[in-house]
């Protein structure tokens, strides 16, 4: 309908197809209005950068003195989606409870429940009713703790993000790792404040509170050390032979010398910068 007004969803659409990084002649052609239709909306309601589907809408609403409800689904259609949306919303908040920021844990949340293997910008942008911005925002943290991946679309300009195969021993890791960093800046408290005044005394409390938290969800030192040998002596071809002495599949054991080495890996790794700085001092 090339003449009528943008609907709300019209405007979910546009959202989405800015986060996907869709030009606006593209946009245009997919929702069969002119390009200018397209250009002059999202210049008028903050940009590529900016556009929020929601806010453009309303905004339009009130400038144009009268209110018009946003769309609903259909009684059949929003009969199967509320309770899989409120599911989805209790999942996130049970992840936020864990320690995860909000935004984040309702992505998971979504990649997780979703019957598709993989969800792109603007199918988050849609189910969640947020701003492109926010997705990007979450996106980027579920990357850098390694919960999730991007997929590149072999046909389109898409990325396809998907969860990590080992999502919860990340999860695990990242609270392991909050643990430490909190026995580390109370063990800094300590240092500045002396041991022996009232705040020093609280804040080794706190440290070894959190140290020990952290040494249990990681295994403790011994078993961080296991990791450590288990990483040096092995040795590939020697898997059938393990596998046998063990009564396990070929696959199990491979899979554990994998996670040792891992493991290892990223304990050196986060161990240099603190010798670094004990040899500083």
């Amino acid at each position: 309908m090339p003449g009528g007004r943008l609907s709300h969803q019209d405007r979910l659409d546009i959202a989405a197809g800015l986060a996907d990084g869709l030009g606006y002649a593209e946009i245009a052609r997919q929702l069969e209005r002119p390009t200018s239709t397209i250009s002059r909306e999202v210049a008028r309601n903050g940009g590529a950068g900016g556009y929020r589907a929601d806010h453009a809408h309303y905004a339009t609403a009130s400038r144009a003195r009268r209110r018009r409800p946003a769309p609903t689904e259909a009684r059949g259609d929003s009969q199967a989606i509320e309770p899989r949306r409120a599911y989805v919303e209790r999942f996130a908040t049970m992840m936020v409870d864990g320690g995860l920021p909000r935004m984040a844990s309702r992505v998971l949340a979504l990649l997780y429940t979703s019957d598709s293997r993989t969800l792109t910008a603007a199918d988050l942008v849609r189910a969640l009713r947020v701003s492109p911005a926010s997705i990007s925002k979450a996106i980027g943290y579920l990357e850098r703790v390694g919960m999730v991946h991007r997929e590149p679309d072999p046909v389109r300009r898409l990325q396809h993000y998907v969860i990590a195969e080992d999502v919860w021993l990340k999860a695990w890791e990242v609270s392991a790792r909050t643990n430490h960093n909190w026995a580390a800046t109370a063990a800094e408290g300590v240092e500045l404040v002396g041991r022996d005044t009232p705040a020093g005394e609280r804040l080794t409390q706190m440290a070894e509170f959190f140290e020990r938290l952290s040494e249990d969800m990681s295994g403790g030192a011994g078993f961080q050390d296991c990791l450590a040998v288990l990483a040096v002596l092995w040795e590939p071809d020697r898997a059938a032979e393990l596998a046998a002495r063990l009564g396990w599949p070929v696959e199990r054991v491979t899979d554990a010398a994998d996670y040792a080495i891992k493991a290892s890996a990223q304990e050196s790794a986060e161990e240099a910068p603190r010798q670094a700085a004990v040899r500083e001092a």
